[in-house]
């Protein structure tokens, strides 16, 4: 395997405010360091506040670090280059469902990333939509739909239609699946694993759910308090964790899996 993705030293501060009276906490992300494989699924995982979504927003240019360099098939990523990022990083948002404009129908919405980012004719892009709708198992009769004709699952493949429309050499998921329920989750896992061996794509999935962590991804991040405690490929993980941290999570994992049995 060659090297996708490489990040080095990305480190960032966020400022929040929980009230109008309340004093501004400042939360940091220590110096980052991790590489993708082409082809690779890796997985951060970690309690809430622990940093993944702002490493995410990082990756992906929607929020501006303060020092690192990512490097992108050996390309520098320039941090005011947002076209750039945009054409090589794809996004799925946590709770996405709310980015879907419910006046558009799906061709319209899968048609405004290839007017801004590419040069195709109006038949080129028509084309583009229809082969993108069927790479996520709809149909390209879909295009007419606006998003309340369509089921939970099927909302949920727009979405990662509307991430492959460029053609991305990586895909940031942020907890593509929490709202899914356990069978369409399934379905849909299976399909972001199948077009992954097609396209060859990278994918880095953010996810609470450690089941599915387990089954999908090649390696795994462990981040705690906005540092990286621990990573490693995903069955020395599960099986040998190190960092006590690591540990608890893992626990947790398995006393849940045994309890559902």
């Amino acid at each position: 395997m060659s090297i996708l993705l490489e990040v080095k030293g990305l480190r960032a501060k966020k400022v929040t405010k929980s009230g109008l009276f309340a004093k501004p906490k400042v939360f940091e992300l220590a110096p980052i360091d991790f590489v993708l494989q082409a082809g690779e699924t890796m997985a951060i995982i970690g309690e809430n506040g622990s940093g993944k979504s702002l490493l995410a927003k990082l990756l992906v240019g929607a929020e501006r670090p303060d020092a690192g360099v990512i490097t992108l098939n050996g390309e520098v990523l320039q941090p005011d280059n947002i076209k750039q990022r945009c054409l090589k990083i794809r996004m799925i948002f946590q709770q996405g469902q709310g980015s879907i404009n419910p006046g558009l129908t799906l061709g319209a919405l899968l048609d405004e990333p290839l007017k801004l980012n590419t040069e195709f004719s109006t038949l080129e892009r028509k084309r583009k939509i229809e082969q993108t709708l069927t790479q996520v198992g709809l149909m390209s009769e879909h295009a007419h739909f606006y998003p309340h004709m369509l089921s939970e699952g099927q909302r949920q493949r727009v979405l990662l239609a509307r991430a492959l429309i460029l053609n991305p050499d990586v895909i940031v998921a942020d907890e593509p699946f929490a709202a899914l329920d356990p069978s369409v989750r399934s379905q849909t896992v299976n399909l972001l694993m199948k077009l992954q061996r097609n396209l060859g794509v990278g994918f880095i999935f953010i996810s609470h759910h450690l089941g599915i962590v387990r089954h999908i991804s090649d390696r795994i991040l462990v981040m705690k308090n906005g540092e990286v405690v621990e990573t490693g490929k995903t069955d020395v993980i599960f099986n040998w964790p190190k960092h006590d941290y690591t540990k608890k999570l893992v626990h947790a994992y398995q006393t849940l899996a045994k309890t559902n049995k």
